[in-house]
C-alpha cells in the first residue's frame, strides 16, 4: 500500500474526534490554499473541541491543479496538512473537517448540485477569487456578456459557473419545498455578501423572475472579513513540510500563524459556533473589511508591485528594506487609517504594527509576484477608493500615488532590468497592447486612465489625480523603485 498521510506514520496526530460523525452541512466551492488554512481549519478546530457535527463538502470546479488537489485528497482520506509558520518555529495541524470532495470531471456537475440540494445542505460557502462572481467590476452586477454567465443561461441544469451551480441547487430547493441555504462569501472581496447576493439574484432573474423573488426573500449572503496570509504552495514548502511530517502531502499547505475572521450573523438555515474557536459574528462587517482591505491589502500590493521591481521575491524580503518598511507603515497610518470610521476603542497603530511583524515574517515565502495577479480587479477597492477621499478633501496622498504607479509599470511586462514579467491578470492582453501601440508615458497613463473597470470616468477626467500619478510615473521611470520609495521619506 503506497504511503501517505492517512496510513503512514508520521510526526503529529491526526484528528481523534469520530469523524464519522460529520454531516456535510456546509458545500464549500473553491478549496484552494486559503480555505484550507482559514474556513476549513476553523470547523477542524470547532470539530476537535465539541460534539458538533457540521463537516464540509468540498468542491472544486476548475480542470488542471483543481482537479488534481481533488483526486490527492481522496486518496488521503480527506486529510490534509497546514504548517503554522511562526518566525522562530512551525507548528503542524492534520485537519480532518471535510466529509466529501467533488468535481465535475470525475463525479459529474449533478452529483454536486445534488449535494447542495440536500436537506442537510444549511450553508454554501465561497472561495472563488473576485473573477469567480461574473461581475462587472464598475456596475458590481452580473456581467452577463461573460462566457461562464452565457453559458449558463443557455444551459441552466448542467452550469459552469460557481453563480449557475448556486441558482440551479436553489431552484431545485424551492421546487422540493426545502428551506434554503445561506451563501457564505469568504473571498477577499469588499462587501462579498452583497456581490454574491448580486451575482446569485441577477442570474436567476435571467431564468425566472419569481425564482429570483423566492432568492431575495429567503436566501441570506452574509459579509465577511477574513484574514490570514497564506502563500501558494511551492515544490520547497512542500519538501519542507514532509521532512518535518514524515510523509508527503500533496495537498499540505504553509501559513503564518495569525488568522482571522469575522462574519455578520445573519443565516437563514443555522450555523457552526465558529465564534467558539476565534471568529467573530457581528451586526456590521464593513468597518473591519475596510480596515483589512485598505491598510493589510493596500499596503500588500504597494510593496508587491514596488517591491517586485526593486528586485524583491517575497513581501518578508522587501521588508528587509528599512525604506521599504518605513513607507509600508506610514502608508498604513497616514495615508489609510485616516480614510476609515471604526468602533470605538479599536487600536489602529497597534493593527499596523503587527501588520509589520506578520509582513515581515521570513517563514512566509509570500512572493510579490503572487499577489501582484489580478490587479485590475483589485485596485479600485485597496488604493482607488482611498484616493478619492483624499480627492474631495483636497490632501495630499503620494504613496498611494506612487503604488498606482508601481502597478501601472509593473503591467507593462518588463521589469527594471528588461527582463520579462509574467502578468496575470483578466486585462493582461490589454495591457500589452497599450504598452505596444503608445510610446510615451503621458500617452500609456492615459490609456490606462481610460479603462473604466478601474478607474471609472471620474480619476481620469481628475487633474489632480492625473498630475500625481504622471508624477510618480516619472520618478519610477528615472530613479528607480527602490530610490522612489525611499525617497517617500523626504
Amino acid at each position: 500500500m503506497e504511503q501517505n498521510l492517512a496510513n503512514a506514520q508520521i510526526s503529529t496526530t491526526r484528528p481523534r474526534w469520530d469523524r464519522s460523525r460529520m454531516v456535510s452541512r456546509i458545500v464549500h466551492l473553491g478549496c484552494g490554499a486559503f480555505h484550507r488554512a482559514h474556513q476549513a481549519l476553523y470547523t477542524h478546530h470547532l470539530l476537535e473541541s465539541s460534539d458538533c457535527d457540521w463537516g464540509i463538502c468540498e468542491v472544486n470546479l476548475m480542470p488542471g491543479n483543481d482537479a488534481t488537489l481533488i483526486q490527492n485528497l481522496k486518496a488521503q482520506d480527506l486529510l490534509y496538512t497546514v504548517a503554522e509558520r511562526g518566525a522562530q518555529n512551525t507548528e503542524l495541524k492534520i485537519i480532518g473537517s471535510m466529509n466529501e470532495a467533488l468535481h465535475p470531471e470525475f463525479d459529474g456537475g449533478d452529483a454536486i448540485i445534488r449535494a447542495m440540494a440536500r436537506p442537510e445542505t444549511a450553508i454554501v460557502s465561497l472561495t472563488i477569487t473576485e473573477k469567480g462572481y461574473c461581475t462587472d467590476p464598475a456596475s458590481g452586477e452580473l456581467d452577463l456578456n461573460h462566457p461562464f454567465i452565457q453559458h449558463d443561461i443557455v444551459n441552466p441544469q448542467s452550469p459552469k459557473s460557481a453563480i449557475g451551480y448556486i441558482v440551479e441547487a436553489l431552484a431545485l430547493r424551492r421546487e422540493q419545498g426545502l428551506k434554503a441555504f445561506t451563501v457564505l462569501s469568504c473571498d477577499n472581496v469588499r462587501e462579498n455578501g452583497h456581490v454574491a447576493k448580486a451575482a446569485v439574484l441577477g442570474l436567476a432573474a435571467t431564468r425566472d423572475p419569481q425564482l429570483a423573488d423566492w432568492i431575495a426573500a429567503h436566501v441570506t449572503f452574509p459579509c465577511t472579513m477574513v484574514d490570514r496570509i497564506v502563500p501558494a504552495a511551492t515544490d520547497e514548502a512542500l519538501a519542507q513540510i514532509a521532512g518535518q511530517l514524515g510523509v508527503y502531502d500533496p495537498c499540505a499547505i504553509a501559513c503564518e500563524p495569525f488568522r482571522q475572521w469575522v462574519i455578520e450573523d445573519d443565516f437563514v438555515n443555522g450555523r457552526p459556533d465558529w465564534d467558539r474557536v476565534g471568529a467573530q459574528f457581528v451586526e456590521d462587517v464593513v468597518p473591519f473589511e475596510m480596515m483589512k482591505l485598505r491598510m493589510l491589502n493596500g499596503s500588500h500590493s504597494f510593496l508587491a508591485y514596488l517591491g517586485y521591481l526593486g528586485g524583491y521575491e517575497t513581501i518578508a524580503d522587501t521588508m528587509t528594506n528599512p525604506a521599504y518598511r518605513n513607507a509600508a507603515l506610514a502608508l498604513m497610518l497616514e495615508e489609510q487609517a485616516p480614510t476609515l470610521s471604526m468602533p470605538e476603542g479599536t487600536d489602529l497603530a497597534g493593527y499596523a504594527e503587527l501588520l509589520i511583524a506578520r509582513f515581515s515574517n521570513p517563514s512566509l515565502k509570500h512572493r510579490t509576484w503572487q499577489i501582484a495577479m489580478d490587479g485590475s480587479q483589485k485596485l479600485p477597492q485597496r488604493l482607488l477608493d482611498p484616493i478619492r477621499l483624499y480627492l474631495a478633501q483636497g490632501d495630499n496622498y503620494r504613496r498611494l500615488a506612487l503604488g498606482v504607479a508601481g502597478w501601472m509599470r509593473y503591467v507593462s511586462g518588463i521589469d527594471e532590468k528588461g527582463n520579462p514579467i509574467e502578468v496575470v491578470d483578466p486585462l493582461a492582453e490589454q495591457f500589452r497592447a497599450i504598452y505596444q501601440h503608445y510610446p510615451s508615458t503621458g500617452e500609456r497613463i492615459r490609456a490606462l486612465l481610460a479603462i473604466d473597470t478601474i478607474f471609472g470616468r471620474d480619476l481620469r477626467e481628475n487633474t489632480d489625480f492625473i498630475e500625481h500619478v504622471t508624477a510618480a510615473c516619472q520618478q519610477l521611470q528615472s530613479l528607480g523603485a527602490r530610490a522612489a520609495v525611499a525617497d517617500l521619506s523626504h
